[in-house]
């Protein structure tokens, strides 16, 4: 945990530095009032590519290092597998290196050029974002579920089609996702689904349903997996690992609870929220279902990027006097959890042949 830890303190510092000296914003229609210093991000965002890229081992990092190095990625074996897009990646970064660590590197680089340019855009305090990019585990995850968090931070990327609404824009860019994850298709139908005003009658329903498919669970996972058991995500059928832990769906319900209480005050903040906010509550109604099986917790990463941004909001919610304090709050409570999951709860271990060979 030790480069994780240090990870966790070069990032939140570099960027918290970016926004201490940002620029005002002044392209029209900017959804925040500043703009991060860039040459800061820059130094944050090399902390992410440099401990995620360089690693040996975390998740199905070796799985992925095995498959890259036993592979021949010729055209025939590419578009006999589901998801072409990461195999022509694996194709081309092989004509160069048989070295996996190259395209351990590559999609570190990629996942988080575009996972922090969308924040760099969206987030009212960036170095609260990127705190919680860390503390709440979805940069972990990103070692773990390698071509599923690419596709997320592809998919990510289609943000600004998502507040504007140019759907085929937004489209284009989710398939160029399932390319990678088919799974990101889900993307497509909730399109529709988030073009609301936030906290309507719409919401509640879907609150409703969400509580409705944990109680009858059996019945609707029979309903499910029946439907998916001829493509390749039919094998999850018969996993039974339990669900996810039900710390998490508070972590992510938290968030919420404030935007939904300073609704109004969010919306004159930030004018765009309705879209996060009802991303980011899809994203929890699959935490209230993966408290049930964890498979509906891998959904929820596509979601999970805009309670990121959701975070770096809620402070502006609060009186001036009150900010400081919830902050802070804010600060150590994800930190907690941060120890939590990845000390005591995963025991993560974080290694790197590079970083072995130099220290």
């Amino acid at each position: 945990m030790t480069f994780l830890w240090l990870n966790l303190a070069i990032v939140f510092i570099f960027s918290f530095f970016a926004r201490y000296f940002a620029a005002p914003a002044l392209a029209t229609g900017s959804s925040v009032p500043v703009k991060p210093n860039k040459t800061l991000v820059l130094g944050a965002l090399l902390s992410l590519i440099i401990i995620s890229g360089l690693r040996s081992n975390i998740g199905d990092t070796y799985f992925y290092k095995h498959l890259y190095e036993t592979n021949d990625f010729t055209w025939e074996y590419i578009t006999s597998q589901k998801d072409m897009g990461f195999g022509i990646l694996q194709m081309i970064l092989k004509k160069y290196s048989e070295d996996p660590q190259i395209m351990i590197f590559t999609t570190a680089l990629i996942t988080n050029v575009l996972i922090i340019s969308v924040l760099f855009k969206y987030s009212r305090m960036f170095e609260l974002s990127t705190y919680v990019y860390i503390t709440g585990g979805l940069f972990l995850v990103s070692m773990n579920g390698i071509r599923q968090v690419l596709a997320a931070a592809i998919a990510f990327t289609a943000t600004k089609y998502l507040i504007n609404g140019n759907w085929i824009k937004y489209f284009l860019i989710v398939l160029l996702a399932s390319m990678f994850h088919q799974s990101a298709l889900i993307l497509m139908p909730i399109y529709f689904l988030v073009r609301y005003k936030a906290w309507s009658k719409a919401t509640y329903i879907l609150l409703f349903f969400s509580i409705l498919i944990v109680i009858g669970f059996e019945q609707f996972s029979a309903i499910l997996f029946a439907t998916i058991e001829d493509t390749q995500y039919g094998q999850y059928s018969g996993f039974d690992e339990g669900g996810a832990n039900t710390i998490r769906v508070a972590v992510a319900a938290v968030p919420l609870i404030i935007a939904y209480l300073g609704r109004e005050r969010l919306r004159e903040v930030f004018p765009s929220s309705d879209y996060i906010v009802n991303m980011a509550l899809i994203g929890l109604v699959f935490m209230i279902i993966s408290t049930q099986s964890w498979i509906f917790a891998r959904v929820s990463i596509y979601f999970n990027l805009y309670q990121i941004i959701l975070i770096s909001w809620i402070i502006k919610l609060f009186s001036k006097k009150d900010q400081r304090f919830v902050y802070y709050t804010l600060l150590i409570c994800y930190f907690v959890y941060y120890y939590y999951e990845n000390v005591i709860s995963l025991n993560v271990f974080y290694k790197s042949d590079f970083f072995d060979d130099f220290f």
